[in-house]
């Protein structure tokens, strides 16, 4: 998703030379599933031999690497590149217009673009009715994945989500966010 050849955010900050282990994930980006770790033969080892969570996993189908391989090719090309683009975009468009409804978001700079409920009850109704009434999916996060008072919906836009499907999101934020009495940020004017 990140840098000039889509080797993730080290590359991006020209960090590659400083790392041991590069752990990846193939979903959502890849559009498989599972995940590895690249490193040198005796670090690839020694976490087989020691991590709990590898000690009994079996390798990934051949199907779904030939699916990431692919999806890894193609993201390198050019048109790949212009895709991550398109992507970052989005999300930076998302950003801006729920900053300026004043919704609660945290900006790390990611793809990912998470909407500070802090309330498990109103994050999983949010939730339920942006499904319901509206139609769009979003995930509710709540602890403990995150710490109880950051409860959050996860939005990850896409370069396929067009004008249509964001203005459909950000009017029913804005009308859910009423609807629950959520706090906003104060507006700068």
């Amino acid at each position: 998703m990140y840098g000039p050849r889509g080797a993730g955010v080290a590359e991006r900050d020209r960090l590659m030379h400083r790392i041991d282990i590069i752990n990846g994930t193939l979903a959502k980006a890849y559009g498989v599933m599972g995940g590895y770790i690249a490193a040198t033969a005796k670090m690839c080892d020694a976490v087989r031999s020691y991590a709990p969570g590898f000690i009994f996993t079996t390798s990934l189908p051949p199907a779904v690497a030939a699916g990431a391989a692919a999806s890894v090719a193609f993201l390198k090309t050019s048109e790949g590149r212009k895709l991550r683009e398109e992507h970052q975009t989005q999300a930076k468009i998302l950003k801006t217009r729920l900053k300026g409804m004043g919704l609660p978001i945290i900006d790390h700079g990611s793809h990912i673009v998470p909407v500070i409920v802090g309330d498990p009850v109103h994050t999983k109704k949010l939730s339920d009715m942006l499904l319901e009434r509206f139609g769009i999916y979003v995930q509710p996060i709540n602890f403990p994945t995150v710490p109880r008072g950051t409860e959050r919906l996860r939005f990850t836009p896409s370069p396929v989500h067009g004008p249509l499907e964001m203005d459909s999101l950000v009017h029913a934020m804005d009308e859910l966010w009423s609807h629950c009495a959520l706090n906003r940020a104060e507006m700068a004017g």
